[in-house]
């Protein structure tokens, strides 16, 4: 409605550090999202600050948040978004091709990480040739083309297999072990949520630190993580 304000996110106060293996959690419309927008810089708060290695992002330009966004922050989505007239290779490239890396050396890094996620000889399909779990491995190694400080990842595994979700969230455990990458992820996946460092839940806007596995349990009864 015209005029009217909605607070999607109250009173957040959330640091990382680096090599943070993070899990955010809660029911849809909590606000996790919304959160992965913000810290992405996708979406600017109406008050607050982000600040990333002490400096406010959002007192950048337009131009320079792009800027900063693409070489310091990788996405995956539950949606991979892959751009469906691209190969394999091109896809995972394209945000190195957009920060004006020479052609050469984003295939380079592309190839690279395409090989880490397991798709070394798919470098030349398109994504209608490739399996949802595959896809989403493009999607991972293109979140890693810029070597980012920190990735965000919304509900990676949610459109596929058990089996598979846990092999795509096996990898970003393995990548963030080996490149100290920053990781933060929205997932309902409760197992998938034991695995990371701190655990958050998402609670009508507010973002509340998990303590234990039976804080987890008594907030999945009681509604609080789940679709």
């Amino acid at each position: 409605m015209e005029g009217e304000s909605i607070d999607v996110l109250r009173g957040v106060d959330f640091t990382m550090e680096r090599g943070d293996l993070i899990g955010v959690m809660g029911r849809s419309g909590a606000g996790k999202s919304t959160l992965l927008q913000v810290i992405g810089t996708l979406d600017r708060p109406t008050s607050g600050r982000v600040e990333f290695e002490g400096r406010d992002v959002f007192a950048l330009s337009d131009r320079e948040l792009s800027a900063f966004r693409n070489r310091t922050i990788g996405f995956v989505f539950q949606f991979h978004h892959l751009l469906p007239e691209f190969t394999t290779l091109e896809n995972a490239a394209m945000p190195a091709i957009i920060a004006r890396i020479p052609r050469a050396e984003a295939n380079e890094r592309a190839s690279h990480y395409l090989e880490r996620v397991g798709l070394g000889d798919r470098l030349r399909h398109r994504p209608g040739e490739l399996s949802g779990g595959e896809q989403q491995r493009v999607a991972l190694a293109r979140a890693l083309v810029m070597q980012p400080k920190l990735i965000l990842a919304d509900e990676p595994t949610g459109n596929l297999d058990d089996a598979t979700g846990r092999a795509i969230f096996d990898l970003f455990l393995e990548v963030n072990a080996e490149t100290g990458v920053t990781i933060v992820v929205v997932t309902h996946n409760l197992v998938l949520a034991r695995s990371m460092q701190r655990q958050y839940m998402m609670r009508d806007g507010h973002l509340l630190p998990v303590e234990d596995e039976e804080e987890v349990v008594e907030r999945l009864g009681a509604g609080e993580v789940g679709a």
